[in-house]
């Protein structure tokens, strides 16, 4: 009984196991007085946030991002999946779009299992991938961190431990395990994402203090990337 009412929760909670689970309409939290006027974009301006290596254009709707205001300084990296809904099948993108729709989440960029980068929110703009935490570093960061960051999903799933109870025991079980962490192709691509990323902002410096893992910003809702990433293979 117990378990079926984790279960129900979860499942009303929230079901892309990556994304921020808060409303995703979030109102941000107060900026600092010389970053709180919003930066207008011109179209210029607009085609220094163009990405420089191949990526799919799927952008998400309007509402699902913001104007940005301020400067980036961090990419914070995510898994996310349709693992709960459809356990055979957990990276349908259809599906997983659909889940952005639905919840009104985002993210800059996805990376798929072959390594394609899928391109869905413009740089310029605020995706809201983050949610509420706060990070040691710049606390006055504090529930504002999607205003500072490019946020990067890869469909991946974690563990059975990271991913219950969003995804039950009996359901992760039917996961192959071919689906479960990471493939090496994505590992290639995020490399070649963040050095492309890293000339376009100078102010994210490529260390793991301004490259982080959700995990890091919100550690009692968050576990991804989780414990099957490994840092190592984009150098930390």
């Amino acid at each position: 009984m117990k378990k079926l009412l984790l279960f129900a929760i979860s499942t009303m909670s929230f079901l892309i196991t990556g994304c921020t689970s808060d409303i995703a309409k979030e109102i941000p939290a107060k900026l600092p007085v010389e970053k709180s006027a919003e930066v207008q974009v011109s179209e210029t301006d607009e085609k220094l946030y163009t990405p420089g290596i191949k990526v799919s254009e799927w952008m998400l709707p309007r509402q699902n991002s913001r104007m940005r205001s301020g400067s980036v300084t961090h990419v914070m990296l995510h898994f996310t999946n349709n693992a709960m809904r459809n356990p055979e099948d957990p990276y349908n993108l259809d599906d997983v779009y659909a889940l952005f729709e639905e919840y009104e989440v985002s993210a800059h960029y996805m990376i798929g299992r072959d390594g394609e980068v899928y391109h869905l929110v413009p740089e310029s703009r605020v995706a809201f991938h983050a949610g509420k935490g706060i990070d040691l570093n710049y606390q006055h960061y504090h529930n504002s961190f999607n205003e500072y960051s490019i946020g990067i999903e890869l469909l991946a799933i974690g563990t059975k431990e990271e991913m219950f109870p969003i995804v039950p025991e009996e359901i992760y079980e039917r996961i192959e395990p071919a689906d479960i962490g990471y493939t090496e192709a994505q590992y290639t691509a995020l490399n070649e994402l963040l050095v492309d990323i890293l000339k376009r902002h100078p102010s994210i410096k490529n260390d793991r203090e301004h490259i982080v893992g959700h995990h890091e910003y919100a550690p009692v809702r968050k576990v991804d990337p989780g414990t099957l990433f490994d840092w190592s293979k984009i150098g930390f």
